[in-house]
């Protein structure tokens, strides 16, 4: 036990006299009747010869030895039952490691012409897409009240804004509504259901499953006590998750609406398997047995009959109305779990390009501001997942290249390249989309000021399939 600083003061009465030197104070655990040091640190007393080692199952805490087999089996880091809903790598994706690139190149390491080429390989595949966003900055009057409270500080009006944005175009793609199941992915403290809950505080029927694999604190979801809503937190990593399993789900048979406030990277593209593929397709599977093969002559009754045929069939099953998810961090994309694959080799990429442009896509946002630019704090900030100031600021500076591109790239060339790498891999997704039926599109959200990472990817069945809400 080091030497506790000047100012430290004495143990409290009651509790451990174990220095922690990492938290510049004494341990607060209580000790058993008689002894000085708690069990964790009953050690550090001279007449204990038992030894201490490190919990094989999480080394940040230790156990006696002679009681190791005792505490595996009630360890809080053992391994829990996995919950129903849990289906291994049901949304993962790729599952050819033979398309998987091998070592990466750091950017930094590339010479001039091999940089150039790549940038002229972004540039013809992006001939064609819609490189200017429309620009969808809405507002909500649910959160009017909170937006004017003077108490708030800039890091909460920011996220304030942003959710107010969000909600606004759900209800301008009429998805704010009774009857809904609202799947928020990478939850965090649940803050964006909180305030489609209290959007919809006179609606009736209206559920909300919490996706976050992490466990979370000061969650808010728990302060909701309207009988009419229901609140259910998942904690599983969006990658294993089969909505079709959930218990709530098979109950109510509601329309879901996928949401999500800056959902880091590959989680985009989970989530999207989620719903759209995964859910889906269980949902279809329940009600209906496998088609019999037909003949070439009956191809023409069969287009004839596709769409009574799915008219019939909507109804049985369990459909996705909406998805609405604010993107970010393209940089932590992934080729294994990327939904635009198709899209990327249809114009000629594959896992070796991909690989470059989401680091590329890191200087869209990495390595822009004034370094003497500082993320604010407030007590009404978001957890870490859902902080802006964290995903904005979450690449190297190795990849953002400010130091190592110097001389080859300006700033504002390297940000027109990021920008377009990120365009490339939504366009990816929006494709995706499409040929699952939906009808998708990609809009600002919100001001570059509230945040760097202002893009929304919005989405609702093509041809009006959503049937009415369950009241």
């Amino acid at each position: 036990m080091a030497a506790p600083e000047l100012g430290s003061g004495a143990p409290v009465p009651g509790r451990c006299a174990y220095f922690v030197e990492r938290k510049k104070r004494f341990c607060k655990m209580i000790p058993a009747p008689g002894r000085r040091f708690c069990g964790e640190h009953e050690q550090q007393e001279e007449e204990n010869d038992r030894k201490r080692i490190p919990c094989p199952l999480d080394p940040k805490h230790t156990v006696y030895e002679d009681q190791l087999q005792k505490h595996l089996k009630k360890c809080n880091s053992r391994a829990k039952p996995k919950p129903v809903y849990f289906v291994q790598d049901i949304n993962a994706g790729l599952k050819d490691v033979a398309e998987i690139p091998e070592k990466e190149v750091p950017i930094c390491s590339l010479s001039k012409e091999k940089l150039d080429n790549l940038i002229i390989t972004l540039k013809k595949a992006s001939t064609g897409l819609e490189l200017h966003l429309k620009e969808q900055v809405l507002s909500h009057q649910a959160l009017q009240e909170a937006l004017n409270d003077p108490k708030n500080g800039e890091s909460a009006v920011k996220h304030l804004k942003q959710q107010a944005s969000i909600l606004g175009n759900m209800e301008k793609l009429h998805l704010l509504g009774p009857g809904r199941c609202f799947v928020e992915f990478g939850a965090g403290r649940g803050k964006l259901s909180h305030w489609v809950d209290v959007a919809l505080q006179d609606a009736e029927n209206v559920q909300f499953l919490l996706v976050e694999r992490a466990t979370t604190r000061f969650k808010v979801d728990g302060k909701h006590k309207r009988r009419d809503s229901v609140f259910e937190r998942l904690q599983v990593d969006i990658q294993h998750l089969c909505l079709n399993k959930v218990p709530i789900l098979e109950k109510k048979k509601l329309p879901l609406v996928g949401i999500g406030k800056h959902l880091c990277g590959a989680a985009t593209d989970l989530a999207l398997r989620c719903l759209v593929e995964s859910y889906t397709t269980c949902c279809d599977g329940e009600s209906q047995e496998p088609a019999p093969k037909r003949s070439r002559t009956d191809k023409t009754e069969v287009a004839s009959n596709n769409s009574a045929d799915n008219e019939s069939n909507k109804d049985d099953c369990k459909p996705v109305a909406g998805i609405v998810i604010a993107l970010c961090c393209h940089h932590k994309c992934d080729w294994t779990h990327y939904v635009g694959r198709e899209f990327f080799k249809s114009v000629g990429l594959g896992p070796v390009e991909f690989n470059y442009f989401q680091r590329m896509s890191s200087w869209a946002t990495c390595g822009m501001r004034e370094t003497t630019t500082k993320a604010s704090t407030s007590d009404e900030s978001e957890d870490q997942s859902n902080n802006m100031e964290e995903h904005e600021q979450t690449c190297s500076k190795t990849e953002s290249g400010s130091d190592t591109l110097q001389g080859i790239l300006t700033v504002e060339e390297r940000k027109e390249i990021g920008h377009l790498c990120k365009l490339l891999i939504d366009h990816g997704r929006i494709e995706y989309l499409q040929q699952h039926g939906y009808k998708a599109a990609l809009q600002y959200y919100t001001e570059p000021a509230v945040s760097l990472e202002n893009v929304l990817l919005t989405a609702v069945p093509s041809l009006s399939l959503i049937p009415e809400p369950t009241t």
